[in-house]
């Protein structure tokens, strides 16, 4: 199978650049990957789209305000982005200008506040940067730190919250898990109230996941690993659930690759931590998850092979060409996908806004 396989048309314009100002009120295509059917709703709809009984599993990781302007010691601007935690103050980094910031550079952000300097580089052209700092790292990220949009997204977002989920939690990722943007506090207690399991796992989304596939062929292609957990509690969730025979819908891309990553071919979960690199295409056979709520990804990336692997090539294309045509959002900021089998018809009735 190659990438091409996965190319369709997106017009610019259906990128969405800002989020909506009621989170729920996305949009919400439903694909039914038994019967390829398809259906539009809104994301308020989704307690009509599952049952008691069913378990969701969402990402609780946080994003990092990693991007960090500063000042180089010889003088002019640069920008330095934090990827990956390398231990003791030390952390793996995309920087620009890269011609300019080889090991030995020195670089101030804020007032003095926060110091840096490069001390190596790794394969692909990034920088091992060592930080000097007083008190909790954090803190000063907290300050000085602005939140990493992915390239797609050209404004300014007002509000940093916007680019987190409502329940997220530990810190460390370097771009938001998406899917779950659309949830707010209300919703999921509605959810919990008619019985629906809801449970976390983390997973620290890395930059990889925006960079495109470059292999011809897709098992020529080489995944980048993120670090992900999977609590005992969450675990027992989903292995009760799947014993009841109720349903186990992960929110998000990352959340299908955490548990998939640590599940047993029987389909067992069992409390787990370390890196995942993971790559599900067509042809892949899910141990654990029965259904998934995701957002509409970019052409031939890894995300649609992934939903592909789910619902099918030919099913997925299509849903994405309806959802082109009937003017949907796409990417982070975007609009919403609910994947499963014996998708019910809902009482669609746009409830009381939702804080």
């Amino acid at each position: 199978m190659k990438t091409s396989d996965f190319y369709f048309d997106l017009p610019p314009e259906l990128i969405a650049q800002t989020p909506l100002e009621r989170r729920d009120g996305s949009r919400l295509l439903t694909l039914d990957r038994a019967t390829g059917e398809t259906k539009h709703l809104h994301f308020y709809d989704l307690p009509a789209l599952l049952r008691p009984g069913d378990c969701l599993v969402l990402n609780d990781s946080r994003v990092l305000p990693a991007r960090l302007i500063g000042k180089r010691a010889g003088g002019g601007a640069c920008e330095v982005l934090l990827l990956i935690d390398r231990g003791d103050r030390v952390w793996e980094c995309l920087v620009r200008p890269g011609r300019k910031l080889r090991p030995g550079a020195k670089i101030t952000f804020g007032d003095g506040e926060l110091s840096a300097e490069v001390v190596g580089e790794v394969e692909g052209g990034n920088r091992l940067v060592r930080f000097d700092y007083e008190g909790i790292f954090l803190e000063a990220l907290e300050r000085l730190g602005k939140m990493p949009l992915p390239p797609y997204i050209k404004a300014e977002l007002a509000d940093g919250e916007r680019y987190q989920t409502v329940y997220s939690k530990v810190t460390g990722s370097a771009a938001a898990p998406t899917a779950g943007l659309h949830f707010t506090r209300p919703l999921l207690e509605q959810l919990q109230a008619m019985g629906v399991r809801v449970c976390y796992v983390t997973l620290h989304v890395g930059l990889g996941t925006f960079r495109p596939v470059k292999a011809e062929n897709l098992d020529e292609h080489e995944m980048h690993s993120e670090y992900c957990i999977i609590p005992q509690e969450t675990a027992d969730a989903v292995n009760e659930t799947k014993r009841a025979g109720g349903r186990v819908i992960c929110v998000g891309t990352t959340s299908c690759r955490t548990v998939e990553s640590w599940a047993e071919e029987d389909g067992t979960l069992k409390a787990s931590a370390g890196w995942t690199s993971i790559f599900i295409y067509p042809g892949y056979r899910f141990k654990v998850l029965d259904g998934l709520i995701t957002n509409f990804h970019l052409p031939e990336s890894t995300l649609i092979m992934l939903v592909s692997a789910l619902a099918g090539r030919e099913q997925v294309l299509a849903a994405y060409a309806e959802a082109v045509g009937e003017r949907y959002r796409f990417f982070s900021f975007g609009d919403a996908m609910f994947i499963g089998s014996r998708i019910d018809e809902p009482e669609s009735k746009k409830p009381e806004a939702l804080e």
